[in-house]
């Protein structure tokens, strides 16, 4: 039998805990774990660093029937030890006591709720999804690890998250080490933190208390998408229909944790329709009105919406590379645009074209780049009413919608 405690939140160990401790054949840990339990000399004990080893020598120990005993911080199951230890053994060998998690403790000591919090493992991870999830929700706890700290999401997030504060937890329960600090992203990204972090929460405090809920964790998503454009701010009819807007989500597949460019964004509707559903977005306008009815449309909806004023393809060597693109506008400049973003999208790009002169080249440019590439002319009809309580049928522009994606990698014939 594997025993695991959670630990490392201040409380001290159970009776349970130090009974299992002194019948331990083998008790495996971080460092601080297995000082503060004060295991007498005789025990042996492994220092938590590679797993791998130490799964070996859980597995050697077992063989022999003796117990072991493993401490692990607060709640073991939480992106814990629990998985990998249930995954080599089988959950009818563990018996798991858990501890209080540095996410819960870390809301306790601000005084708020976090059952509508999203949390996020940066922790032998890449920084890129706590990055986007920071941007696209209001309350973000970020599971922090060596290179993906509190400094460096303060600099992913200095010139993307406006309006968010971070919370640093360091050394939690630590009555002589404990700290809890606000810091704006800037500050956070000039500061050495050292390696006492537990865990980073990413807040706008403007939202920070959401009304009560049902489920746990990120808001569901939207009951409805393919908003009507009635639903939108725009200028002269200037926004992708519906029709067309329902079809591009489907391609773009926008979802928690990924990062979406709108480019010639105008109204902001696909942009907006992203965002709702849990997305981070940048929408990319040349226009300074339509930046400010971008806005304002984010606002309307709830959404954050990152904008940025001016003209594609030349800005976009400013941000970081999109998980998908929808691409609305362009003209000229339209095979440069896809070009570029077809190079950098990590998944695909979505192109709506009404000229069908520009349709071969926004073809070639996704191909060009390794995109599998395929699309539809759409035209629809719209029921439209007629005097005397009759209805008939009004055409809308028919729309060229082009996508590309990125097959898989494959190495060594091995789909990735």
């Amino acid at each position: 039998m594997i025993t695991v405690f959670g630990t490392g939140t201040g409380a001290p160990l159970s009776t349970d805990a130090s009974d299992a401790l002194a019948g331990a054949g083998l008790v495996v840990g971080a460092r601080r774990h297995l000082a503060a339990a004060r295991l007498p000399d005789a025990v042996e004990r492994i220092v938590l660093g590679p797993l791998a080893p130490a799964l070996d020598a859980i597995e050697g120990c077992l063989e022999k029937e003796r117990r072991v005993v493993v401490l692990a911080s607060g709640d073991p199951g939480f992106f814990g030890i629990v998985r990998a230890l249930a995954e080599r053994f089988g959950t009818e060998r563990l018996d798991v006591r858990p501890g209080v998690s540095s996410v819960a403790t870390a809301f306790a000591r601000l005084g708020l709720p976090w059952d509508d919090a999203v949390v996020v493992s940066a922790h032998g991870r890449a920084l890129r999804t706590a990055v986007q999830v920071c941007r696209s929700h209001p309350k973000v706890a970020v599971l922090t690890g060596p290179g993906s700290g509190p400094a460096e999401l303060g600099a992913a997030l200095a010139h993307r998250g406006a309006g968010r504060v971070l919370v640093v937890a360091s050394a939690l329960g630590d009555p002589a080490h404990e700290r809890v600090e606000r810091v704006t992203p800037a500050q956070a990204a000039g500061r050495d933190w050292g390696t006492a972090v537990s865990v980073v929460l990413c807040l706008d405090e403007s939202r920070a208390l959401a009304p009560v809920r049902t489920v746990a964790g990120p808001p569901a998503g939207p009951d409805r998408w393919a908003l009507d454009e009635r639903e939108f701010s725009h200028r002269d009819s200037m926004i992708s229909k519906f029709e067309v807007r329902a079809l591009a989500l489907a391609r773009l597949g926008p979802r928690l944790g990924e990062l979406v460019w709108d480019v010639g964004a105008g109204s902001g509707s696909v942009a907006v329709e992203c965002a709702r559903f849990g997305a981070a977005v940048t929408a990319i306008e040349k226009t300074r009105d339509g930046c400010d009815r971008i806005l304002a449309n984010a606002e309307a909806h709830g959404v954050d919406v990152r904008v940025v004023h001016g003209a594609a393809p030349t800005v976009l060597s400013d941000l970081d590379d999109p998980d998908a693109v929808f691409i609305g506008g362009g003209g000229r400049e339209l095979p440069a645009i896809v070009t570029v973003c077809a190079r950098r999208a990590r998944r695909a790009v979505v192109v709506a074209m009404a000229a069908l002169d520009r349709v071969p080249a926004a073809r070639e440019a996704l191909t060009a780049a390794g995109l599998d590439c395929d699309g539809v002319l759409l035209q629809s009809s719209r029921l439209a009413p007629l005097p005397g309580n009759v209805t008939r049928l009004a055409a809308t522009n028919p729309v060229f919608l082009l996508w590309g994606v990125r097959p898989p990698a494959r190495t060594e014939g091995v789909l990735q």
